[in-house]
């Protein structure tokens, strides 16, 4: 037996909706996770099941009854414990509830450490010396042990309605959409985001906070009425969520990011861990689902709340038709037209195209967006009006959501700045290239392809952003993120991205490689000099940069090269001339 970590999860978690001390042991052999990322079902892990008794290896048993006696002598609750799989080969899971933090850690360092000396739990059961000894020296630990209550803000303390949003891509500009509709609705809006902390749309705290600190931020302020919150993995496995419960809750998509990270092996147990956000939805509230990803659709399975789905099926799907047909809610386009069905009933929300954050129409991950944006609001009060108003008033720009879908024109050039750092984001923000690319001086313009995202994915999704980029865009460049290497060295991260390159049939071997985002831009862009491949500076060209750790020095050197922001809500037949034609 080896014990891998003891955590005090201070929130709603994947094991259950109230702080629970985890403990992880490693049982046998050390072996290494490998496996499908989509697994059969008959080698599906479900983290929150509880393992039945018979199937708990024996120092899990007694490591589960420790727990449950120290518990009980010293005022922690005494409920019994859990014992949950992980997908990680030997290492299991044992949970249980607690009041005080330093009293419950010590608990449960005691039970590992009597159970590594082999000392039986069951009361009747007598102890050598030894083991009198050992549980002596703990129990005086646990007696002088502090018992600080977890953090967690409950439902009795919290003043104002809260919507949570979740998924791996999307789930910021879902939270800046929701808020931009809200504080044109009239309301004061809290918001936490992977860039910061907002009140009304202002910075008032820059940073990642995403998890439950973030959401204390917002939840103990006293100049906001609502909390919009991005809510990310991170937070709910090394923490648990900050709060007891929400209003209503925004689950986007599941697709391959932060894998093998924290024993999260494959999809199912990603969208695991964010169906939390939607499970603590209250009865009276709404979860808003996408019924095109299989992953979410399924969590609608497991809430308590009212749901609504969203779709861009062009016909929908036997999901969405049940769904109606049983008087539910959904979000789906129809004629060019986001629309609000219920049962029968269908009211329109607004023309996909007159979308700033759509692009024309060539954005769909932001029309997928954008309906999960009005499911969000209209969740939270919003009317029909409010909603159209406020998704035709957003714009993807770098002050409302920096680096998402940031479009600038540098001469002739057109400049995309994007956080995409997955395969799925990837694809999306390429989708969007290539559409602009089609519609450029009457003829397909040229795509570049900056590439590169943080060193603690996995190397098939390092691969499938490179492949992606190899099969999508017509010049490739990688870029170094010496700040977000995360264990990793810069050349395993060059060398695997140029393995998805090769794999996409291209040649790898002169895709040039940069020291930073500001340097490969500037090459790509041909400042000052000829550009890498030769053509002219003012060439017609699509560039896209996948931009993680110098999003300010990007926009500056952009402007020091006179490139300037697209207003899409202005220039959009000039961005996509073929609209002219058609529209």
């Amino acid at each position: 037996m080896r014990l891998v970590e003891i955590r005090l999860l201070e929130g709603p978690n994947v094991y259950r909706l109230e702080p629970v001390v985890k403990v992880e042991l490693a049982v046998g052999r050390r072996r290494t996770w490998y496996g499908e990322r989509t697994p059969k079902r008959h080698a599906l892990v479900r983290l929150g099941a509880t393992v039945p008794p018979r199937e708990q290896p024996s120092p899990v048993r007694a490591l589960a009854a420790w727990g449950r006696r120290l518990r009980s002598d010293f005022g922690e609750p005494a409920d019994a414990a859990r014992v949950h799989r992980s997908s990680d080969p030997g290492h299991w899971i044992v949970t249980w509830s607690w009041t005080g933090a330093e009293r419950a850690r010590t608990i449960a360092e005691a039970a590992v450490a009597l159970v590594d000396r082999d000392a039986p739990p069951d009361r009747r059961a007598p102890l050598r010396p030894a083991h009198e000894r050992l549980l002596a020296t703990w129990t005086g630990r646990i007696a002088a042990a502090g018992a600080m209550p977890p953090s967690w803000i409950r439902d009795d303390e919290r003043r104002m309605p809260v919507i949570s949003i979740t998924g791996t891509n999307g789930k910021s500009t879902v939270t800046r959409l929701i808020t931009h509709i809200l504080v044109g609705s009239g309301r004061r809006v809290g918001t936490t985001t992977s860039d910061g902390v907002l009140v009304d749309e202002r910075m008032v705290e820059p940073g990642d906070w995403t998890g439950p600190g973030g959401a204390h931020l917002v939840l103990r302020r006293s100049d906001v009425d609502a909390a919009v919150l991005e809510t990310a993995r991170g937070g709910i496995v090394l923490r648990g969520m900050g709060y007891e419960s929400n209003d209503a809750s925004v689950f986007t998509n599941v697709s391959a990011d932060h894998l093998d990270l924290q024993g999260i092996h494959t999809l199912p147990e990603l969208a695991e861990v964010k169906s939390v956000v939607c499970r603590v939805t209250r009865a009276d509230g709404w979860t808003v689902l996408n019924a095109d990803d299989p992953f979410v659709l399924g969590v609608a399975r497991h809430v308590r709340a009212r749901v609504a789905l969203f779709s861009m099926a062009a016909r929908p799907g036997v999901a969405i038709r049940r769904h109606l047909d049983a008087g539910g809610r959904a979000y789906l386009v129809e004629r060019g037209w986001l629309v609000e069905a219920e049962g029968n009933a269908r009211r329109p929300i607004a023309e996909v195209a007159a979308l700033p954050v759509t692009i024309g129409g060539i954005a769909r991950h932001n029309v997928a967006n954008a309906l999960a944006a009005a499911a969000g609001a209209r969740a939270m009060g919003a009317t029909i009006d409010q909603v159209g108003d406020g998704l035709g008033s957003f714009s993807p720009s770098a002050d409302v959501s920096p680096g998402r879908l940031n479009l600038y024109r540098v001469g002739s050039r057109i400049v995309i700045v994007d956080f995409a750092h997955n395969e799925a984001g990837v694809a999306a923000v390429l989708d969007v290239a290539t559409g602009i690319a089609g519609g450029a001086a009457g003829r397909a313009a040229p795509v570049t392809a900056i590439i590169g995202t943080a060193g603690d994915r996995p190397d098939d999704t390092l691969r499938g952003i490179g492949r992606m980029a190899g099969e999508r865009a017509d010049r490739i460049a990688i870029k170094e993120t010496p700040h977000y290497l995360r264990g990793r060295t810069a050349a395993s991260m060059v060398g695997e991205l140029r393995a998805g390159i090769r794999a996409a049939g291209r040649s790898a071997d002169d895709v040039p490689v940069y020291p930073s985002e500001t340097a490969a831009l500037r090459a790509e862009l041909g400042a000052g000099g000829r550009p890498p491949d030769g053509a002219r500076p003012d060439a017609t060209r699509v560039i896209v940069l996948l931009c993680h750790e110098q999003r300010d020095e990007v926009f500056a050197l952009l402007a020091e090269l006179g490139g300037r922001p697209i207003d899409v809500a202005s220039e959009l037949h000039e961005l996509l001339p073929r609209l002219q034609r058609v529209g």
